[in-house]
């Protein structure tokens, strides 16, 4: 499937959470959401010129588990080492929290933190091979 879209999804207590933290924090762009879908509200994140994004959905009347587990991550790769000084200096000015990763392949080069669900997300400082 060479020229698929790729969608990350996943539902949410807190869209509004989510979405300050992967828009303003990340640096990722709304790129499509709706409201009272069938009983759910939604939101698509990513890069418009990306082949992938993320959705966070909110089920009215719902209520969901936070993360299953510490290895459930996002990596996001980034090169540049100034990038990355910058990218993980925005998550720690927006009150995040950079946590020990349950690998610690991903402490080497990387830094991760808890989203507002307790999912981990990883800013690792290389290149994708």
């Amino acid at each position: 499937m060479p020229s698929s879209t790729l969608r990350i999804a996943r539902p949410t207590n807190n869209l509004s959470a989510l979405v300050i933290f992967y828009t303003t924090t990340l640096g990722l762009t709304v790129l499509s959401k709706f409201e009272n879908h069938a009983g759910f509200d939604g939101v698509m994140l990513g890069h418009p010129d990306c082949s992938w994004h993320l959705e966070f959905t909110y089920q009215h009347g719902m209520t969901v588990e936070r993360a299953p587990t510490k290895e459930h991550l996002l990596v996001f790769y980034v090169k540049e080492k100034e990038g990355w000084v910058k990218a993980v200096k925005r998550v720690e000015d927006a009150g995040g929290v950079k946590v020990k990763s349950e690998n610690p392949y991903w402490d080497v080069c990387g830094a991760t933190f808890e989203d507002p669900d307790g999912y981990r997300i990883v800013l690792q400082n290389a290149g994708w091979p």
